[in-house]
């Protein structure tokens, strides 16, 4: 009998398939799948069994009808025929199987060696179009954000590209072997982790006016109602860079930053104060003197009172400009 599945059906276990598709999984895979997707779509993307099962799940979510059998035997069949495609021999060491699925578990290694061959092949076959640092032109794609490349393992996906040619490609196919193909891949990947690499790389923030920063610190600021040049901030700037000053004045309470404590007084007996670990609408916990856990529930005879030494960057945050944080960045920095 046909069921409509609901969420108890997502703990339909994955069955252990062989190298072949057993009899039947093809026909079920029609019977249940094609009513909605065309063979072509659902296959457009090898992957491995538990990745088939996340996409069978996450159907049977939306809806998808069909038995527990039926639904093992289209794992069975994906898994068979759509599993991910053989790769060439992997270097030694890299950890590399028959096959492999995109994703952050198996992130390309990158061979420096493999690399300079790649770049090689790429100045005479993909430069002129894609640009020197495959960012693409108006000629061709940035290859940096290609799916083709990022899904790639050591030419597994712009092996099998290059070999049909590019889809307004107006020569002849590219005639490189496989491991012309594998050092391109090592090129290619390099230049996307080093536009990570780029784009998340911290800027230079030193821009301000020292001069400027010292007068907003000791006056609209306030900074020096709290603060010392020659006190808890004397040679600071040998302690951390422009990066880290920058964090820690706009953000104190992060890690290493000072820390909250509460005072707690219930409708009769003394006052309870401690580091504050938790509050909300409802309850309040902190850690008493002792190291005890205390946790109390919030009710219109529980006073709370809060001690942020933190509280007056808060309010800043909403005063300062840009110029500000800078200009005391820079003064902040001649605290060596």
């Amino acid at each position: 009998m046909r069921i409509g599945v609901c969420v108890a059906a997502l703990l339909v276990a994955p069955v252990m398939g062989s190298a072949q598709s057993p009899a039947g999984s093809r026909e079920a895979f029609q019977e249940v799948c094609a009513g909605c997707h065309a063979l072509e779509t659902v296959t457009a993307q090898r992957r491995t069994r538990a990745q088939w099962q996340e996409n069978i799940n996450s159907m049977i979510a939306r809806g998808a009808k069909g038995t527990p059998e039926q639904f093992g035997l289209i794992l069975d069949y994906l898994t068979a025929v759509y599993g991910p495609a053989p790769t060439t021999a992997a270097p030694a060491g890299r950890g590399r199987g028959n096959a492999f699925a995109p994703g952050p578990a198996d992130r390309q290694i990158i061979d420096p060696a493999a690399a300079v061959r790649g770049r090689k092949v790429y100045g005479a076959e993909c430069i002129t179009c894609h640009g020197t640092h495959a960012r693409g032109s108006e000629r061709g794609t940035d290859l940096v954000r290609s799916e083709i490349v990022l899904h790639d393992r050591y030419g597994s996906t712009i092996g099998p590209f290059l070999r049909k040619g590019h889809p307004t490609q107006t020569t002849p196919a590219a005639q490189l072997t496989d491991a012309q193909i594998e050092d391109l891949s090592h090129t290619l990947h390099q230049e996307v982790y080093n536009t990570l690499r780029a784009a998340l790389q911290i800027q230079n923030v030193l821009t301000g006016d020292a001069t400027a920063g010292a007068a907003y610190f000791n006056g609209e600021g306030r900074c020096a109602t709290c603060h010392s040049p020659t006190g808890d901030l004397a040679h600071i700037a040998s302690r951390m860079d422009p990066p880290a000053l920058q964090q820690r004045f706009l953000f104190p309470g992060g890690r290493g930053g000072p820390s909250q404590s509460v005072t707690v007084t219930q409708a009769s007996g003394p006052p309870v104060t401690g580091r504050l670990l938790e509050i909300d609408d409802f309850n309040v916990s902190l850690r008493d003197s002792a190291g005890e856990y205390r946790s109390f529930k919030r009710t219109p005879a529980l006073k709370v009172v809060k001690n942020d030494p933190a509280q007056m960057h808060h309010e800043l945050l909403d005063r300062y400009t840009d110029k500000n944080i800078h200009d005391i960045v820079a003064y902040l920095e001649t605290l060596k």
